[in-house]
């Protein structure tokens, strides 16, 4: 360690504070205004000069009539549910987005891909099979479908980006412990492709984005802005899709011949296996407990679909009766509430 011992001179102190910078601070009183930022400042002057305008209300006109003929240009109604909603995502670019997410899941989990020879491989491949004529039917066509087993006990996940390149993780096949209970969890995630929510998500992106900068003029800082249009915004519309993409997956795996019972049962080991999940308000998914209710409600809706389809020639004598003991056991409370379910949701969103 070094110490400087010399002496400044006076000549030498004064040069020093001169060269210094100096910083001035000013008393500001409680509740006075205060300067915004410079582009807050901007904006705000540029909105009061467009207001002062003699054709300011002409202009807002046409913004508007312009704004709405496009969000009704591209409204759309979404396979099996027929629930209206908007969309401006090509199946073009959602499928080119699916590409690059592709590209990074591979990069992500390199060397951990099961091969095709797997036995987990062979079972997911065999479930997918049986449920892609349906999700055909349902508008899916010229899809090159792919499945990726994931060999990972600890997370207990799987998912379908767009392009029909499915993915699952080994730690949710002991939960989904047959067939049937891969069919549920499958159904599910290619539900999500079939309603192309990808690109309905993207489509809401612009609206989030004028909700920040809308927010942003009245000085909210931006992390507030993010809060309050995910709430608003981002978590009902995704728990919407997800309940959508529940009664999809039910449906369509029910004209696959499994049983629909099964999708109701993996959400109950789902609950029991003490994953800790947040409120359901602050989740972008519903509870484990409410899905199995609204699964309760669709079952006479899909052991009805399951009778329509061609079950009976592709199952088994001791499917078939299983399959109609459990579609006569569900109680008439049950089949009550769905009825009163479909009176109540006939000429609205089902969602």
């Amino acid at each position: 360690m070094f110490r400087w011992g010399g002496r400044l001179r006076a000549s030498q102190f004064q040069s020093l504070t001169k060269s210094a910078p100096f910083r001035s601070y000013r008393q500001v009183r409680f509740g006075a205004p205060r300067k915004q930022y410079s582009r807050f400042q901007n904006a705000s002057n540029f909105f009061m000069r467009w207001a002062q305008r003699p054709t300011f209300y002409r202009d807002i006109g046409l913004i508007s009539l312009g704004s709405g003929g496009f969000y009704v240009y591209h409204l759309e109604e979404v396979p099996v549910s027929r629930r209206r909603r908007f969309n401006m995502i090509s199946p073009t670019f959602e499928a080119y987005v699916g590409k690059l997410s592709m590209e990074e899941i591979q990069e992500k989990y390199k060397g951990r891909f099961l091969p095709d020879w797997d036995p987990r491989v062979q079972k997911v491949q065999k479930v997918l099979e049986r449920l892609l004529p349906f999700a055909q039917k349902a508008g899916l066509h010229d899809v090159e479908w792919e499945v990726n087993v994931i060999d990972d006990p600890d997370q207990q996940n799987a998912f379908v980006i767009p392009g029909g390149k499915v993915f699952v993780f080994t730690g949710i096949l002991p939960l989904c412990k047959d067939e049937d209970g891969i069919a549920a969890v499958l159904g599910h995630e290619i539900a999500h492709v079939v309603a192309h929510h990808s690109a309905e998500g993207m489509s809401r992106a612009p609206f989030v984005l004028a909700g920040i900068l809308l927010l942003a003029m009245f000085d909210v800082s931006l992390y507030s802005s993010k809060l309050v249009l995910d709430l608003f915004l981002t978590w009902p519309g995704s728990r919407k899709q997800e309940a959508e993409a529940d009664y999809i997956g039910l449906l369509m795996m029910a004209q696959g011949c499994y049983n629909p019972e099964a999708a109701m049962e993996f959400w109950a080991r789902m609950e029991k296996s003490g994953q800790a999940a947040p409120p359901q308000i602050l989740s972008t998914h519903p509870s484990n407990h409410n899905r199995e209710e609204k699964i309760r409600e669709w079952l006479p809706e899909a052991f009805e679909k399951q009778q329509l389809s061609e079950c009976h020639t592709t199952m088994s004598y001791g499917e078939t009766c299983i399959m109609m003991t459990a579609r006569d056991t569900i109680n008439e409370k049950t089949v009550d509430q769905f009825a009163a379910t479909l009176k109540q949701h006939h000429d609205s969103d089902r969602w």
